[in-house]
């Protein structure tokens, strides 16, 4: 017999990732709408959700009293009673969420890297990774972007503002990434992932490097990938573009079809910035279905954003869109920023789920933070996506089966009005599943609140 819980987040009430009272059975034909879940057609297994880890995020972390970093890290990163988060990202080198620009070896000409250090990283960046590792108690996935090389590796002499990699340099940056990966496998962190360039067509005021789709291809063929398996590290997970969804189907094609470039390449990171074009990721997929997708930065732009329903919601509309078209992990950008949506050494001022007032202490949590949590805290890792259909506009739905037998609906309303529906699940004499056991009731009654996320949990006895 099939027991059912049920999460809510809702505008205009009490619910934060609230359990309301179970749902009741029903019938399909007593609803104006449906959502459809079939835990026997299923689709990409599933990575981890989570947040980076930036300068600013650390910084601003260790500008609070000790029982708000253990609030914030129990917020997280608790498996049981927080988000759960698994795979996360940092930086290499400085972003724009750092104090400045900095990079791990800035010798101008060291190509052996004899002056490279991460000392920097270990003021306040890697103690806080580390505090988020002991509060998960579970294996953390870290997947780290560089945003530039050091200065003297660029034709512009400058970490921010665009530039290239000059040829002369590019050995020297391919080693510099195992040299990375060393070194913090060292501090006891161990590297998931890599993506090749943050953002390889932006010319920004902060940290950029620009790379075309060839030139990617060639660095990953003839540098990069090459440098990796030579130092045993081949099996770290390599991500090309990482950056938006627009161009992801062009990069894609550009570089995966290149066999030799393809053969290092496990996936394509994208970002959600200028247009949401959810369809390029499924067109990605389609084209090249052996390599991961996976979404590697979000944020909402212009400042904290305190308390605004629209981006908790942008986030829920983004996830159930980008998980529903293969992708298998989503990452957001800041775990917390301060009062200004920084520090960023640009001015580029952004939200995160948690704003942190680091002249109060006081801790704001945001739309943002609930929205990713009726996906971080219920989807586990190794959870394969499985088919959910809705018969209504404004209800968007996806469905996952964790490793542990349970199953995960998600249903997204955006509308100003309350929407009944039928959750439906495949009865007892229909089930194709005898690894799921037996699906009944096969239908309960539900509704879904203006502007609410809802995580409906199903396990059978």
């Amino acid at each position: 017999m099939m027991h059912l819980r049920h999460f809510c987040t809702a505008q205009n009430t009490a619910y934060r990732l609230t359990e309301l009272p179970p749902l009741t059975p029903g019938t399909a034909a007593d609803a104006p709408a449906s959502v459809l879940v079939d835990p026997a057609v299923r689709y990409q297994e599933i990575e981890g959700f989570g947040g980076a880890f930036t300068e600013a995020a650390a910084l601003t972390f260790f500008r609070l009293p000790p029982p708000r970093q253990a609030e914030i890290l129990h917020a997280y990163f608790d498996p049981v009673h927080g988000l759960g988060y698994t795979l996360c990202r940092t930086h290499i080198n400085s972003c724009d969420f750092s104090l400045g620009n900095y990079a791990y070896d800035e010798v101008d000409g060291d190509v052996d890297l004899r002056r490279f250090s991460i000392e920097r990283d270990r003021r306040a960046l890697i103690p806080l990774i580390r505090a988020a590792q002991a509060a998960a108690g579970r294996p953390i996935r870290l997947l780290a972007s560089p945003w530039s090389p050091p200065a003297w590796m660029k034709t512009n002499g400058d970490m921010c503002h665009g530039g290239k990699l000059k040829p002369e340099y590019r050995a020297a940056w391919a080693a510099y990434y195992g040299r990375y990966i060393r070194e913090y496998e060292a501090e006891g962190i161990p590297i998931w992932g890599l993506t090749v360039q943050n953002e390889p067509l932006a010319t920004q005021v902060w940290e950029s490097c620009i790379y075309t789709a060839e030139e990617e291809r060639d660095f990953v063929r003839d540098y990069l990938g090459p440098t990796l398996a030579a130092a045993g590290l081949g099996k770290v997970r390599l991500l090309i573009w990482d950056h938006n969804r627009d161009l992801m189907v062009e990069r894609a094609r550009a570089v995966l079809s290149d066999p030799a470039a393809a053969q290092y390449i496990w996936g394509i990171g994208f970002h959600w910035y200028v247009h949401d074009r959810f369809d390029n990721v499924l067109w990605t997929h389609d084209a090249f279905p052996d390599k991961r997708l996976v979404f590697t930065e979000g944020s909402q732009e212009g400042g904290p954003h305190l308390g605004e329903w629209h981006v908790g919601e942008r986030y829920a509309h983004s996830m159930i869109n980008d998980l529903n078209r293969w992708t298998a992990g989503w990452i957001d950008w800041n775990l917390l920023l301060d009062e200004t949506g920084g520090p960023n050494h640009v001015g580029n001022f952004c939200s995160a789920p948690i704003i942190a007032d680091t002249r109060t202490g006081e801790l704001h949590y945001q739309s943002s933070f609930y929205a990713i949590g009726h996906f971080a805290r219920f989807v586990q890792p190794g959870a394969r996506r499985i088919l959910c259909a809705t018969s209504h506009d404004a209800l968007e739905a996806a469905a996952f089966l964790n490793p542990d037998g349970q199953m995960v609906a998600i249903v997204l309303n955006r509308s100003d009005e309350t929407i009944p529906f039928a959750l439906q699940t495949p009865g007892a004499e229909r089930t194709r599943d005898p690894d799921f056991g037996e699906l009944s009731p096969a239908a309960w009654s539900a509704a879904a609140l203006p502007h609410s996320i809802a995580t409906y949990v199903f396990r059978t006895k």
